[in-house]
């Protein structure tokens, strides 16, 4: 099943790999990338190339993540994912374009998000959308 990857997962993957080893939620986003399963918006891409400072940095990465292509965007994402804010905003649950993006494809294309921004909890209490959690937890930090 493909799953939709947060922004705040593919960083802790990719910007911290001394902390990233051992994590559960980077072994999981493996896992799903070696099933083929892992998934990406455009905005999550331009979140992690954005700040990076050495031209070298940007472009390893920058062909890394080009084996993610991107699911597509429609205008029906963007408006539903303005009418995911304001529903959110009514239940004082705050968040980020990038962040109703996700959860409007999600809830579209009937994909789980998985993420480590605890924000996304919150989403889902008040939006149609559903969490991805890893499959497996042997206690280690995240």
């Amino acid at each position: 099943m493909s799953i939709l990857v947060d922004t705040s997962v593919w960083s802790r993957a990719l910007r911290r790999r001394a902390v990233a080893e051992s994590s559960t939620v980077v072994r999981e986003l493996r896992t799903l990338i070696t099933e083929g399963n892992a998934l990406m918006i455009g905005p999550v891409r331009q979140e992690l190339l954005s700040g990076i400072q050495h031209v070298h940095q940007f472009t390893e990465l920058q062909n890394l993540l080009r084996a993610f292509p991107d699911v597509t965007l429609t205008t029906d994402d963007h408006e539903r994912a303005a009418e995911h804010f304001t529903t959110c905003r009514r239940n004082e649950v705050r968040g980020s374009n990038t962040d109703f993006l996700i959860c409007a494809v999600s809830e579209r294309l009937h994909l789980p998000i998985f993420t480590s921004d605890d924000d996304f909890n919150h989403f889902a209490r008040v939006l149609p959308i559903r969490l991805h959690r890893p499959r497996f937890d042997d206690g280690n930090p995240e």
